[in-house]
């Protein structure tokens, strides 16, 4: 669960600066925007947050996990209700790797993601994803939100299976905000 959460939070990076529409991301017309082809596109367009130290809020506006144990759902909820905050610093070398970098240590991560729709433009963005995580089965991830090199309000969406507890619902807003350097 910790790690849906963590990926959740992460989403928003990658699209902190708006990219191109499907069509110009799907560069091998195959009709799906893989991961690294949305990281691609991102770079084409030179859409690259700034360096520097960034807080993210992530707050929880909908959980659903009707096959978890008696009151072990509530207690989720209330643990993720108050929200979660955080800083991270993103260098100036991260910055320069770029987006497929980041796609790139997802994937060796185990994460098998493509998107089934990629829409971006003008700092805006609707997309929805598909994840395959080890033991975690298949994730269904939807993003709307908007973002700029600076900053990024974008509520995500899971839906997918969790072994042994069944079907998973969860909505989150994740604010990222550059609040100096590192």
């Amino acid at each position: 669960m910790r790690r849906i959460i963590i990926t959740m939070a992460s989403l928003p990076l990658l699209a902190l600066a708006g990219c191109g529409d499907t069509g110009s991301a799907d560069a091998d017309g195959d009709g799906a925007v893989s991961v690294a082809e949305a990281a691609d596109r991102m770079d084409d367009e030179g859409m690259r947050p700034q360096a520097g130290r960034y807080r993210v809020s992530t707050e929880i506006l909908e959980f659903d996990l009707p096959g978890a144990p008696a009151g072990a759902g509530d207690m989720i909820r209330e643990q993720m209700a108050s929200g979660q905050e955080s800083e991270y610093c993103l260098t100036q070398a991260d910055v320069d790797e770029g987006y497929e970098a980041m796609a790139r240590r997802s994937q060796d991560a185990g994460e098998n993601c493509s998107f089934s729709r990629f829409d971006a433009s003008g700092g805006n963005i609707d997309a929805e994803m598909i994840c395959t995580m080890p033991g975690q089965g298949t994730m269904t991830i939807t993003m709307d939100g908007e973002g700029t090199a600076t900053s990024s309000v974008m509520e995500t969406a899971m839906r997918g299976s969790i072994p042994g507890m069944g079907d998973m619902t969860m909505r989150a807003r994740a604010t990222h905000q550059r609040i100096g350097d590192c």
